[in-house]
């Protein structure tokens, strides 16, 4: 009987413990900001995914009062601001809930690409990897494309500075020994072909649906260092006779 009674009484001490830690810890959170301008900020409480509805936030997040100075500007302070949006990136907890970080559901951007130039149209072409830079293009990256043809034999660098929107199957590479062993001594060229989404005005769509459909496409890299100018069709004619510099 006594170990049963001493086990309650210490249980009640455990429970009147942690009440007055707890009042403590509010009382001088309250202290502290005794005498600094707080502001109500949405915080989020709960993970939340990308293309979450803001109707949907309710349990997610959390009202919290910070300073006003680490109030971030853009912050959300009504979810009502959010009416028809959804999360355009994954929200972690502890963030504050900031309005730019919500779009139009039309506007979301699905991973693995990225948006085209504003009034641009998005055609999609299927290249075998040596066709694309050995497969090792991706979303962001700009190109030059070059059509060739066999009816006059021609080739040229028709459009430069080219986005590229997305990139779909990207190769594997081919079993060419063991594993590890394969890839130290250069092997597994890539095999599958790629489906290569490029954002470009219309005019230019039409150049590279051309190209696809009466001769071949070729791809290549073009960073912001690559100077494009300079290029001329190549045909039999004029191939020998170019400039190597």
């Amino acid at each position: 009987m006594r170990r049963l009674l001493a086990a309650v009484a210490a249980l009640l001490l455990a429970l009147v413990g942690t009440v007055v830690l707890v009042a403590y810890v509010r009382g001088a959170d309250a202290r502290a900001l005794e005498g600094v301008q707080t502001v109500p900020v949405l915080v989020v409480d709960r993970p939340i995914a990308a293309g979450t509805p803001a109707d949907q936030l309710d349990g997610l997040v959390r009202t919290e009062l910070l300073p006003a100075r680490a109030a971030v500007e853009g912050r959300v302070e009504d979810l009502a601001q959010l009416a028809g949006r959804v999360a355009d990136v994954d929200l972690q907890p502890g963030e504050q809930l900031l309005a730019g970080r919500f779009v139009a559901p039309e506007e979301l951007t699905a991973p693995g690409t990225v948006p085209p130039p504003a009034g641009a149209a998005e055609v999609s072409i299927l290249l075998e990897p040596q066709r694309a830079v050995g497969g090792r293009l991706a979303a962001g990256d700009t190109v030059g494309v070059h059509v060739s043809l066999a009816e006059p034999a021609a080739t040229h660098l028709v459009l430069d500075r080219v986005l590229v929107t997305q990139v779909q199957g990207a190769p594997a590479p081919a079993a060419d020994g063991e594993g590890a062993e394969a890839a130290a001594s250069g092997g597994g060229a890539p095999t599958a072909s790629l489906l290569v989404t490029l954002g470009l005005p219309p005019a230019q769509a039409e150049t590279v649906v051309f190209g696809m459909e009466h001769g071949t496409v070729w791809l290549s890299l073009e960073p912001a260092d690559v100077d494009p100018s300079g290029t001329e069709v190549v045909t039999p004619d004029t191939l020998y006779a170019k400039d190597p510099s």
